[in-house]
């Protein structure tokens, strides 16, 4: 088990990285990494581009604070929830603009290009209810249901992974996606890859072990 310094110090790592990429403006957006029954997650009100580890909290799976000053974020049951669904190691929520943009106006977020098989195929919208209830949280991880990101109607985006970095590159992936159906969309209708297209990749990926390094053969 990760001790809870590192885990904190990793969180607001990650913060610092996805408030760089632009998915983080000030305070908007939180983010956790579970390791057994404890989880760390950013605290509330703090400028995530300037987040050290005693700005993030411990907490057992339950919400009760183990370590740390400062308040959890206000999105905490929304953590938890996924933890309590899925086998996720993290969560990040964010109102990274094209993300938050295409969740204002679409019901789901079809598949354009193939590099979106790798959160699951074509990203939710869950319904709109306010931020912080227990009503949005269950709203947002049915959204997720065998997904790796969902988009939340007016409010933003949520993505896991079965690791903090993979969280992370899929909140990443995410905001490339709404940006590429945003831009294709201001040239004409996108044409949206089939069942059988998507199929298709898949096998090949599988086939081909798309996106791990391999060693030339001998």
């Amino acid at each position: 088990m990760t001790d809870a310094a590192a885990l904190r110090d990793a969180v607001a790592t990650a913060a610092r990285r996805l408030a760089a990429a632009g998915l983080f403006i000030g305070t908007s957006g939180n983010l956790s990494a579970r390791d057994g029954d404890r989880v760390a997650v950013t605290a509330t009100g703090v400028t995530l581009a300037d987040c050290r580890p005693e700005q993030v909290t411990v907490v057992t799976l339950g919400g009760e604070v183990v370590t740390g000053d400062l308040v959890p974020t206000s999105e905490l049951d929304l953590h938890l929830g996924v933890y309590a669904d899925t086998g996720a190691a993290a969560v990040v929520h964010t109102h990274a603009p094209y993300s938050t943009a295409a969740a204002c106006v679409l019901d789901e977020l079809p598949v354009l290009h193939y590099q979106q098989l790798l959160l699951g195929g074509a990203v939710r919208v869950a319904p709109y209810a306010t931020f912080g209830t227990p009503e949005l949280a269950a709203r947002v991880r049915d959204a997720l249901a065998g997904r790796q990101a969902a988009l939340m109607a007016n409010h933003g985006s949520v993505a896991v992974g079965g690791s903090l970095d993979r969280a992370v590159e899929h909140a990443l992936l995410l905001e490339w996606l709404a940006q590429l159906h945003h831009r294709a969309s201001a040239l004409g209708t996108p044409r949206q890859l089939t069942d059988e297209q998507q199929a298709a990749v898949v096998e090949e990926a599988v086939r081909r072990r798309y996106g791990t390094p391999q060693e030339n053969p001998a």
